[in-house]
């Protein structure tokens, strides 16, 4: 068995309406669902991908009004990628994220693709990929009117991890997960060790991981832009519970089963301490909402919708129409 690749990411933010403006206004993502942390539902969970929620072009966010700074570290997934189908279209994103003074701007190349790395008001570092469309399809990009369609954004890339002992981590995603390592490239910190890269399933962007070495960094303390865990996809529902046999048999403490309702996930720890989740390609976040009103409404999973009253109450009212 292997994984399909990247299911989705998820941060932390402290102010969701700005977080929301990031992501929707200028990078142009769609909000596919505004739903709340099914472990704490007194809190949002805010999810942006493309025009249809495609597994693999989701990024996801926690609001944690009280959240931290962030202090960077190891045992962390430290940047995040999103794809773009050409050069002339991060030439434009390089354009628009300096006329909106986005911080940390930096173009350069990364195993032999242009890149451009930056970071949201919040400090989470990300970065633009150029993806040429011969792995893990694009997904469908969400329209905007000042963004033209064939250099939107059509889904996630690489997710680097950083961590002190490369070979652990490389471990497990090889022996339990079913990655293949295809090479590596020089880091950006001099005198560390040559970033590992690891691919599965049709490849590309959308497929890959990125391990850095970091000996010079102690372990990260999370926060405000923070990621708090990356997710691959399980293929089919049929491959669901025999990912929970094959952890289990392997000596991973895991969650279980667990029932998100727009898709089934398993979560655990990898040896450097980085939480994945495997998760489902379906049902899909139209399951509550049609495709043309994903986003519009509060959506609650069935087993929370009982108490919609008392989570409505405890939510703090967002209006994301103060920027937009």
């Amino acid at each position: 068995m292997q994984v399909g690749g990247i299911h989705h990411v998820s941060a932390l933010t402290k102010d969701a309406v700005k977080n929301h403006y990031f992501f929707t206004h200028i990078l142009g993502m769609r909000l596919v669902k505004k739903s709340v942390n099914q472990d704490s539902p007194s809190s949002y969970h805010l999810f942006y991908a493309d025009a249809k929620g495609t597994p693999g072009t989701d990024m996801t966010y926690f609001d944690i009004p009280m959240a931290g700074k962030t202090y960077p570290g190891v045992s962390s997934i430290s940047n995040t990628g999103f794809r773009i189908k050409s050069v002339e279209a991060l030439d434009f994103w390089e354009h628009r994220l300096q006329s909106f003074a986005i911080p940390k701007l930096e173009r350069t190349t990364a195993f032999d693709r242009e890149v451009l790395y930056f970071e949201d008001f919040e400090g989470s570092r990300l970065h633009l990929v150029v993806d040429d469309g011969k792995g893990i399809p694009y997904g469908e990009a969400w329209e905007k009117e000042d963004i033209p369609i064939e250099y939107a954004i059509v889904g996630l890339g690489p997710s680097y991890l950083t961590v002190r002992h490369a070979e652990r981590t490389v471990e497990t995603l090889t022996n339990i997960l079913g990655f293949t390592i295809i090479g590596s490239y020089p880091s950006r910190v001099e005198g560390q060790p040559d970033r590992v890269v690891a691919s599965v399933a049709e490849g590309g962007p959308a497929g890959e991981v990125h391990v850095q070495t970091r000996t010079d960094l102690p372990v990260e303390r999370p926060g405000r832009g923070s990621v708090h865990h990356v997710a691959f996809r399980i293929p089919s529902m049929e491959e669901y519970p025999k990912w929970q046999e094959r952890l289990t048999q392997a000596g991973y403490q895991t969650s279980g089963l667990v029932d998100r309702y727009y898709f089934k996930s398993i979560y655990f720890r990898e040896p450097s301490g980085i939480l994945y989740e495997l998760a489902t390609d379906e049902p899909g976040f139209d399951s509550d909402e049609s495709l043309e009103t994903l986003g519009e409404k509060l959506a609650l999973p069935p087993f929370l919708e009982p108490r919609r009253n008392e989570i409505e109450s405890k939510l703090r009212p967002l209006s994301f129409d103060m920027i937009d």
